[in-house]
């Protein structure tokens, strides 16, 4: 089947899911400052000290996780105003993406330092072992049991 090529501008409107979730986290930056949202960072100048990215660069990748649905920015001092980046539903529900990832990266991504990070069950506090499993049957999914074939 011919494809148009994608162009970067218009990954949002395409029909692949990847293009289109590349769309919004397909930076390192933006994707960095998800992540430390979701672990409890939500000021701005919290997130730009811990990152070390410019103001401008840092107001322009929030503003595109709020057009996305990923953020609310919720002001929380009056004078000056400053606001926090309180992420959303669509935003937690990346988290097992990015527990996923971490797993990915520990295994085959090493460096010889430990991860800065320890995923436990919320009421246990025992560690866990993200993997994904097909919500229908059960069955994790793996690349030795999985086909992917295009829609016509």
């Amino acid at each position: 089947m011919l494809r148009t090529p994608m162009k970067w501008n218009d990954l949002s409107e395409e029909a692949c899911p990847v293009a289109r979730a590349m769309s919004v986290i397909g930076d390192r930056w933006t994707l960095l400052i998800l992540r430390d949202c979701l672990f409890g960072f939500r000021r701005f100048d919290d997130i730009q000290r811990r990152l070390g990215i410019t103001r401008h660069v840092l107001a322009e990748r929030l503003k595109k996780l709020e057009t996305a649905g990923l953020l609310d920015r919720r002001p929380y001092q009056e004078r000056p105003v400053r606001h926090e980046y309180v992420p959303t539903q669509a935003a937690k529900d990346f988290i097992p993406v990015m527990q996923v990832m971490i797993g990915w990266a520990n295994d085959h991504l090493s460096v010889n330092k430990p991860s800065p990070y320890k995923t436990l069950m919320r009421d246990t506090r025992e560690p866990i072992a993200p993997k994904v499993i097909d919500a229908n049957t059960g069955t994790e999914i793996t690349s030795k049991n999985i086909w992917i074939e295009e829609n016509d």
